[in-house]
């Protein structure tokens, strides 16, 4: 991705279904969990930069003793920074000969994280700065086991303001710091609404103290609890969380627009935002992972009973594209097919630019994570050109002017040329923070491959995704014209970025997108700046509007331009002023038609077409909208 744009957080939750002892002996460690939470959150490192966290919950601890821990780090590599710490931990508390690692019993009793449930979360931040107090698992405390709550969970809600304005009315005194916060209070108050009816109901029946606690553990109605705590929420969210009583669950939004998997054998219940890392992990093949169902929430019960239950209705599916295009690891089976998928859908529009000439174009690819794409662009190409070659020579024999001649023109020539243009020097890390030299920096983040580019040469280089367009501008095409191509096309996986993104994305602020400012200068260039003026006065006449009366209005900007106007002015924006190269750029973007073709299980394509799939996102769009217009920099969600 040519611009750094806030990712998707990262899930991970790991429930053993039987004793410690068991793992200890078929596995030669009572840390089964503890380790296998540790490469769950490893394989998804790349869902999270900012921070992590990691909680355990130990099943039927006698009262009096703590059961439920929770450690955080925000710090460079805070993954390895917590595990190292809690090893060390461990390591010391066999030498202090408090514990003695080969008794499982022992390890449960005296090591915080000897537990039976473990949750993981990678923070990439959207909001809520990056302090610790930020990073997930978020935790309510109480004495009851069944009001202790520990929650986690890779979303954003659109709707914040209105569920902390919920939590006043009943008398609640909220932390304005996250959507996480609210979602941990909006449940917790029907966790306490949920003790409290079941408290009485059995106190009712005259039952004895001991008796009360053990069907206090046992009969909590937590999909109960999940329903009337979601009844408001719109957003996209994958959520995981467990109880005191030793509930886990794991619940995801009705349109599925954030992705989860699980999968469940007689020893664990393994839930993750990804599907390769439980496979990988746990060494389960392709149908052993099953998606977490949109609108459902899966309860593992303390008794180790699965339980699928609804808690909202399921609606129209609007998977995450972007999901597929970058954010997940590419070496799950369906991703990499839809990434190369994705690739080949540029082949058209490619041709057409270079004029069909493959003896004059090298291609290549920036950054490292287009690089699936390219494969799919190149094997297409490939076809393409065979199929050319096939039916020139079936003509050229029908006509009788098959020669020696043109065999050898048409096999030996014009075939596509790919090339290792740029390198990535991995040692090079972008620490520094003032963007004068940070940029400098990012120009020598790139090696690239000198010799293999002639000045009559296009060069086509695949890129996933273009957001700002900043990092074009500031060093990527300054990169590439070093090698003095006479034209460099950049060709996006992604169509046009056109709108926020509220569901997970940090994509907030319309006015930094690179097609939003290319379509606005157009209508400025066009002496069309009343229309701008008239879709902010409909915007703030909307803005009081429950969200699903709001339109989408900016919509109409965009319908007075066409996508390749967008396109060339976008490629004129990106152009470095001070280029001593003076080729063509142009920028080439994947059609909508294309996108959806090559990712049909995941239609969710809003940030492209305005086409939101919650009534909060068109209230975040208008909002975003009139900051742009009043040049507010503050967030529209």
């Amino acid at each position: 991705m040519s611009d750094s744009i806030k990712h998707e957080c990262g899930v991970a939750l790991v429930r053993l279904k039987k004793p410690l002892d068991y793992y200890f002996e078929k596995y030669g460690t009572p840390l089964y969990g503890f380790f296998k939470l540790f490469l769950l959150m490893e394989k998804q490192h790349n869902r999270g930069q900012d921070g992590a966290g990691v909680a355990a919950v130990k099943l039927d601890m006698p009262a009096g003793e703590p059961y439920m821990f929770r450690e955080r780090n925000v710090k460079t590599n805070p993954l390895d920074q917590i595990f190292r710490a809690l090893l060390k931990k461990y390591r010391k508390l066999s030498k202090d000969g408090i514990v003695f690692p080969e008794f499982p019993a022992t390890v449960k009793k005296h090591f915080d994280f000897g537990a039976e449930i473990y949750l993981g979360h990678l923070r990439y931040g959207t909001s809520g700065g990056y302090k610790q107090s930020a990073c997930h698992p978020f935790f309510r405390c109480s004495s009851w086991p069944t009001r202790n709550l520990m929650l986690a969970g890779n979303f954003n809600m659109t709707n914040t303001a209105e569920l902390n304005d919920s939590l006043i009315a009943r008398g609640q005194h909220p932390i304005f710091e996250t959507d996480t916060q609210a979602l941990l209070e909006k449940v917790g108050f029907h966790l306490d609404e949920a003790h409290e009816q079941l408290y009485h109901q059995l106190r009712d029946k005259g039952m004895s103290g001991k008796e009360m606690a053990q069907h206090m553990l046992d009969d909590l109605d937590l999909g109960g609890v999940i329903r009337n705590a979601s009844r408001k929420w719109d957003g996209g969210y994958t959520i995981i969380g467990a109880v005191g009583n030793g509930d886990t669950f794991v619940l995801r939004d009705p349109a599925g627009i954030r992705p989860g998997y699980y999968f469940e054998d007689d020893e664990v219940f393994a839930v993750a935002s990804e599907r390769a890392p439980l496979m990988t992990v746990f060494d389960k093949d392709l149908d052993s992972i099953k998606e977490v169902p949109a609108g459902r929430v899966l309860i593992m019960k303390r008794n180790g009973k699965l339980v699928n239950s609804e808690f909202r209705e399921r609606v129209e599916q609007k998977g995450c594209s972007f999901e597929r295009i970058y954010f997940s690891r590419g070496n799950d089976a369906s991703i990499y097919k839809e990434r190369k998928a994705l690739g080949g859908g540029l082949v058209e529009q490619i041709i057409k630019e270079i004029d069909n000439d493959h003896d004059h174009t090298v291609f290549g690819f920036i950054p490292n994570t287009a690089e699936i794409a390219y494969y799919g662009l190149i094997e297409n190409l490939h076809l393409r050109r065979r199929h050319e070659v096939k039916d020139a020579l079936l003509e050229a024999s029908k006509k009788g002017t098959l020669t020696e001649g043109l065999i050898d023109e048409l096999i030996l020539k014009n075939w596509p040329r790919s090339e290792k243009v740029a390198h990535k020097d991995i040692k090079l890390r972008t620490f520094i923070g003032q963007e004068k030299w940070r940029n400098d920096l990012i120009s020598h983040v790139y090696d690239i491959s000198y010799g293999v580019v002639s000045p009559e040469d296009n060069l086509v280089c695949v890129d996933d995704s273009i957001v700002r367009g900043s990092t074009l501008r500031k060093s990527i095409l300054k990169i590439l014209s070093r090698l003095n191509p006479k034209k460099i096309i950049i060709a996006s996986t992604a169509p046009q970025i056109r709108y926020p993104d509220c569901y997970g994305i940090d994509m907030s602020q319309i006015g930094q997108f690179i097609a939003f400012e290319a379509m606005i200068s157009l209508l400025k260039e066009k002496g069309q700046g009343e229309l701008i003026q008239s879709v902010y006065e409909a915007a703030l006449a909307q803005a009081d509007k429950p969200a699903a009366e709001i339109t989408n209005e900016v919509q109409r900007l965009y319908d007075a331009v066409t996508t390749d106007e967008v396109s060339a002015k976008i490629a004129e924006l990106v152009t470095p002023k001070d280029l001593e190269w003076k080729g063509e750029v142009i920028v080439v973007y994947q059609t909508i038609e294309n996108l959806h073709k090559a990712v049909p299980d995941h239609p969710g394509d809003w940030y492209f077409t305005g086409n939101f799939p919650t009534p909060g996102g068109y209230n975040v769009l208008n909002r975003a909208f009139i900051n742009y217009f009043e040049e507010s920099s503050v967030r529209s969600y």
